[in-house]
């Protein structure tokens, strides 16, 4: 993970594509803002089942341009007219139950704006994020999903 340089707006505040486990209050940190009347954090996790079916552990695996393209959506929320500050981090690697596999957290002037953007940029991400996930169910088969 990386913060943002110089040459990006300064309401992106944190950004990445990392095997490493990904903290969820650094994202809310990292979106602190005196003028912030709200802050939204999501953070999507590994649960312990799908359609009915166990799940074990997830596999994620991203395309080499995954951190250049969730860099690419989190500047278009960023740019949104009353978004103060903005951080999105996904994982790759094996996860387990219970790991974090997704953290946005957006600050804006009030609940209302924070909610709607931290919810339209997960579903942005979920949609244009060139991340693949394998799902091992707890029968022993797996299969691949959520390819954009």
């Amino acid at each position: 993970m990386k913060q943002p340089g110089g040459d990006v707006d300064p309401v992106l505040r944190l950004v990445g594509v990392s095997d490493a486990p990904i903290d969820a209050s650094v994202h809310e940190a990292a979106v602190d803002h005196v003028r912030a009347g709200a802050r939204v954090l999501f953070c999507g996790v590994v649960r312990e089942h799908d359609h009915g079916r166990g799940v074990v552990e997830l596999e994620y695996q991203g395309h080499p341009s995954a951190e250049q393209v969730l860099t690419e959506i989190a500047t278009e929320f960023a740019a949104e007219p009353g978004v103060l500050a903005l951080a999105v981090s996904h994982r790759v690697g094996v996860l387990q139950v219970g790991d974090v596999a997704l953290v946005a957290a957006v600050a804006t002037a009030h609940r209302r704006e924070a909610f709607d953007v931290c919810g339209r940029l997960v579903e942005e991400v979920k949609a244009r994020l060139p991340i693949w996930k394998r799902q091992v169910f707890t029968d022993g088969t797996d299969e691949w999903v959520n390819c954009p």
